[in-house]
């Protein structure tokens, strides 16, 4: 029962009840802050020093020998933050939970705050979840993989490859031995060129996987970072996308774009790495949904700050 009771509690993750418990105050979220930057205890960036006195009226920890001052959030996602802890935990709460993403729109709603402050929050969050996946190891093993494209017809233009106004990006799943889907990647690329999928390759791809492809040219381009590559031609149409060598790739992709559809009706392509990566994050950590608000508030005690000016560049 213990067993069962666990792996319920992973799927159905954490109730906003447990969350308010959790982090419902200033107070809860500072505490948790503190333990997921300093698991080991505080120390002093520039003398190493472990102890050190809370100065709270200017919410920094001085350092007893050298009396260096740090803040809380310094140096993290959440660096010089004007907002409240509560409404930091209370957004990556809901972006953890939400399988599909949520709007800024819905986000601002739910927090408070204004639409603008929402969108700076949410992109900001959804850094620190493409910065945390990039210092994962390579996919390895048995990997599919699939070109897909971000946007939607246009009336009278191009359709399929090559269409103006879309972003062409790149799926990868690595699967067990029984074929089922372990860990996703979502690479936006300048296009299917040999060139930029051997750059791919060798970052995201270990040598000595199996890349499963269809017939796509490009893919051939895997073989240069030590990779076996094997084509299949699929053709093209509903039918190709349930080939069964592609039904994880294939499954990925169908509910990155329904989401998308539903929830954001349109990425802009200098924004659309980061919404590929905090899809490609949840899938990752699906069956730890109860600690996905912890997972990602370690993330950004980790994470390089972003600041406004980062973040609209793309």
């Amino acid at each position: 029962m213990g067993t069962e009771s666990g792996l319920r509690r992973r799927v159905q993750g954490l109730s906003e009840a447990e969350f308010r418990q959790r982090y419902g105050t200033e107070a809860a979220c500072r505490a948790a802050l503190f333990s997921l930057r300093w698991r080991k205890g505080w120390v002093c960036p520039s003398c190493g020093h472990g102890r050190c006195a809370e100065l709270k009226a200017r919410s920094v920890y001085q350092c007893n020998r050298c009396k260096r001052q740090v803040g809380l959030t310094a140096g993290t996602a959440f660096h010089w933050t004007k907002l409240p802890l509560t409404t930091w935990f209370l957004a990556i709460y809901h972006l953890t939970q939400s399988k599909g993403g949520m709007s800024s729109i819905e986000l601002a709603r739910r927090l408070g705050t204004r639409q603008p402050t929402a969108w700076l929050l949410k992109h900001k969050l959804m850094a620190a979840m493409a910065e945390r996946d990039a210092g994962k190891p390579k996919l390895e093993g048995r990997v599919e993989v699939d070109d897909a494209y971000l946007g939607g017809a246009r009336s009278g233009g191009k359709r399929g490859r090559g269409a103006t106004g879309k972003t062409p990006f790149v799926a990868a799943v690595e699967t067990t031995a029984e074929r089922k889907p372990r860990r996703l990647r979502l690479t936006v690329v300048k296009g299917f060129r040999k060139r930029e999928i051997e750059t791919l390759a060798k970052r995201d791809f270990a040598a000595g996987s199996n890349i499963v492809s269809d017939g796509l040219s490009c893919w051939t381009a895997v073989e240069a970072a030590g990779c076996s590559h094997f084509p299949m031609v699929t053709g093209t149409g509903p039918q190709a996308a349930k080939w069964v060598p592609f039904t994880w790739v294939n499954t990925a992709l169908g509910n990155i774009k329904t989401a998308l559809a539903g929830t954001y009706h349109h990425v802009s392509a200098k924004h659309a790495q980061r919404y590929l990566a905090s899809f490609a994050w949840r899938f990752n950590r699906r069956y730890q949904l109860d600690t996905l608000t912890e997972r990602l508030a370690y993330a950004c005690a980790r994470a390089e700050p972003h600041p406004y000016r980062l973040i609209i560049a793309g």
